[in-house]
């Protein structure tokens, strides 16, 4: 007999529970516009499972993990896709990846957000680590353990005297012997508005120091990441990760259209601040119309990385605008040149990433000449080699 077959996605967005919204709320928020914040959960598949939260201002949609980490799977601006496509078809539950897998670089198959933290006692690629505090922290994996650690205490924000909207949760990174660290992270927006912001406090909790590592691993493609777009920010120096990104230093601003057999490329930065503290970098189209910028405190994320890895769309066509509190390379090394920061029992660590989603070429020319300012009259220094301190010569 005929059969018929109905197809069941279950990765695509699911049905939300709204927890409070415009219509809901009492209190001046509830004019400013619909917004709305809700709670879903996928089904099905490698995504069975996994928590999203979604974080509507009326404008825009940012849709966040707490299965993973409070990471941000994807956003959405004025019907525009923040994000990228990755051969990864997430999200996905952090108990389908194995972080040993393959020598340790098991944390790629879970891989696909726009925001992926990497840390928060280690990050950079897989080894031993003759260096650890303890036997237990001495074998790391690929870019460590919070993208794939489950939040706690979620919560749902409405600050009238801040205007603002948010979503809440607490990761804990520990174990017995080894590291205790508490992060409470908060990814919130205001009604209306084109930016996003996330706010991180990691705390350890334990009862003697402890080292912490903390990159984020911002991920964009398609339509900010496309053949001839530019990055642009305000730096000192460039220096590419190895022998592979010094092949192109002098295009790294610039960007290829899908290309079958492209290897990646990164490349780190002495950015320049503003009075404030605060650093810009932006990802444009070639047509200057349409990007996205990212800022941060230069005294919170020190460090700075992009990650140019412009292969066929179904490989994954995407570019990393990553600041950190280190660089990507093994924790041995960054140890060895004062970039691993230690914790002392009870302190916090706060850090905040602000994104700014850019429409049109007048909100793009702003931050333009923001960096043309900032820039000033420092002449960029590209080296054409991998040099220390920045990484590991070989």
């Amino acid at each position: 007999m005929p059969s018929t077959r109905i197809q069941l996605d279950g990765t695509s967005l699911p049905e939300f529970e709204t927890l409070v919204d415009s219509d809901s709320h009492e209190g001046s928020l509830s004019e400013q516009g619909d917004w709305s914040i809700g709670f879903g959960q996928f089904w099905g598949g490698l995504s069975a499972n996994v928590e999203i939260l979604e974080l509507n201002n009326g404008r825009m949609s940012v849709y966040v993990l707490p299965t993973r980490g409070m990471g941000i799977w994807r956003a959405e601006c004025d019907g525009v896709p923040i994000g990228w496509q990755s051969p990864v078809k997430g999200p996905v539950h952090p108990a389908f990846v194995n972080l040993q897998n393959r020598n340790g670089l098991g944390w790629l198959d879970g891989f696909d957000e726009l925001v992926a933290r990497c840390g928060l006692a280690f990050n950079g690629p897989p080894g031993h680590d003759d260096g650890a505090a303890s036997p237990i922290e001495s074998d790391i994996t690929l870019h460590g353990r919070v993208a794939n650690l489950a939040a706690r205490d979620l919560e749902a924000i409405v600050d009238e005297e801040q205007s603002l909207l948010g979503v809440s949760g607490t990761v804990d990174e520990k174990t017995l012997f080894g590291p205790q660290f508490e992060m409470r992270s908060t990814t919130w927006t205001r009604p209306g508005s084109t930016t996003f912001s996330i706010r991180d406090e990691i705390t350890n909790v334990g009862s003697r120091p402890t080292e912490l590592e903390l990159i984020y691993h911002n991920n964009f493609g398609k339509p900010f990441l496309s053949e001839g777009s530019v990055l642009e920010c305000p730096t000192r120096r460039v220096v590419p990760r190895d022998a592979r990104a010094a092949e192109n230093i002098r295009n790294y601003q610039t960007y290829l259209g899908p290309t079958p057999g492209y290897t990646e490329q990164a490349y780190f930065f002495d950015l320049i601040a503003d009075d404030d503290g605060e650093t810009v970098a932006l990802l444009r189209n070639q047509a200057a119309d349409s990007g996205i910028a990212v800022r941060f405190q230069t005294s919170q994320l020190p460090c700075f990385c992009v990650w140019k890895c412009t292969q066929d769309e179904a490989a994954g066509y995407v570019t990393g605008l990553e600041p950190g509190t280190n660089f990507p390379n093994f924790k041995a090394f960054e140890r060895h040149h004062g970039r691993v920061r230690i914790i002392e029992p009870g302190e916090t660590y706060l850090a905040e990433i602000h994104f700014d989603v850019l429409g049109s070429a007048e909100a793009v020319g702003e931050v333009h000449e923001r960096i043309s300012r900032l820039q000033g009259q420092f002449d960029v220094q590209l080296d054409s080699q991998p040099v220390a301190p920045y990484c590991p010569i070989d």
